[in-house]
């Protein structure tokens, strides 16, 4: 009962009132549109304000305490991609390239997801730790390094297979235009590590940790006390977004429909679970598995486009944005935080018990 609580509760906080309201203007087919000057804005202005609280976190904390959790981060995005592929590639039986596609989206971090994870976490009047947009900044790129080294192996599988069908003269082609692909695919990485989201994140980063508190101070109320209200009026945009998309989800089908809610599921809570053995507090485990468990819909994509062309996009943005967003925001978020609250509780009656052991 205490979930389903949780759960109507937070359904009923303006960050999520303010996305349904989008999908409902979407759905009546209104005109209602987010000026494009505001939309290009506000990830930007996001981006900063996350950045600046992990800068002044990492302050706080010291470098060596993220080192191990960024660690860890790293291995289970690569794990959990390879893993996300597989099974939609063996069990899902969708083509490679969308297999792919489709992996990696669920392999990268969904920075909009994380934003609302804290305007969650702070309206439960829980704080997390904020080294974990440091990760987060890690992470991102990674993710796009590893989607292009999946396309490689795509385009190199594709090759193969022509080989054995082309003459001498169709295989130098077929080798040409591989090496073309290649060299499209580094420019397409480079392009993703210096891109505007990452730069900012990584930029704010390093200024929060330079300017201190102190220096926090006098941008407070533009960097803090209207991040809440930013979050909502960008939902909105997202609303819109997922709403037009709607009747695209039946063409993923029913399998990629379940995939959208499964694996955000699952990862999740296997990234509370870890937080939680590594020593994350409440919060901390909850954004910690977030990182896992959402997907991206805005950095992604833009990366997909490029490289693995042959992806349907209506497959991968869809489920991120029309089916794993709103069940993120909406349901798995109250549920990741009981069962981080259960996993500290289980940790600390195993110590309590330890102790008296000890006594």
């Amino acid at each position: 009962m205490e979930i389903l609580e949780l759960v109507q509760a937070n359904l009923l906080t303006p960050v999520v009132l303010f996305f349904i309201f989008g999908v409902i203007a979407a759905r009546i087919k209104s005109d209602l549109k987010i000026p494009d000057a505001i939309s290009e804005f506000l990830p930007i202005y996001l981006l900063a304000a996350i950045g600046l609280h992990g800068g002044l976190e990492m302050r706080k904390t010291g470098f060596e305490s993220m080192l191990v959790p960024l660690l860890v981060a790293v291995g289970l995005s690569v794990l959990m991609t390879l893993y996300h592929y597989q099974i939609l590639r063996k069990l899902g039986k969708f083509n490679i390239f969308d297999s792919y596609a489709l992996a990696s989206t669920y392999g990268a971090v969904g920075a909009v997801t994380f934003s609302v994870g804290l305007s969650f976490l702070k309206n439960q009047g829980i704080a997390s730790e904020g080294y974990i947009t440091a990760i987060l900044a890690v992470l991102e790129p990674i993710a796009f390094i590893l989607a292009i080294f999946l396309t490689n192996m795509a385009v190199s599988k594709q090759t193969q297979i022509k080989k054995q069908a082309f003459t001498k003269k169709d295989h130098a082609d077929v080798l040409e235009i591989n090496t073309q692909q290649e060299t499209k695919l580094f420019q397409v990485l480079r392009e993703s590590i210096t891109g505007k989201a990452i730069v900012i994140l990584l930029g704010s980063i390093l200024i929060g940790y330079a300017i201190d508190t102190d220096g926090f101070a006098p941008i407070k109320i533009v960097f803090e006390d209207l991040f809440i209200g930013a979050i909502a009026i960008f939902l909105i945009e997202m609303g819109i977004i997922a709403g037009h998309r709607l009747d695209d989800i039946k063409k993923g089908g029913v399998f990629l429909i379940g995939f959208a809610l499964a694996m955000p599921t699952i990862n999740g809570i296997i990234g509370v679970l870890i937080a939680t053995y590594l020593g994350l507090s409440i919060g901390g485990a909850v954004m910690y598995g977030l990182l896992f468990a959402s997907a991206s819909f805005i950095a992604a994509p833009a990366v997909l486009r490029h490289t693995i062309p042959q992806a349907k996009p209506s497959l991968y943005i869809t489920s991120a944005l029309g089916i794993t967003f709103p069940y993120i925001i909406m349901v798995l978020l109250p549920v990741m935080l009981i069962l981080s609250t259960a996993f500290h509780n289980m940790e600390l009656m195993n110590f309590g018990y330890l102790v008296e052991n000890l006594k």
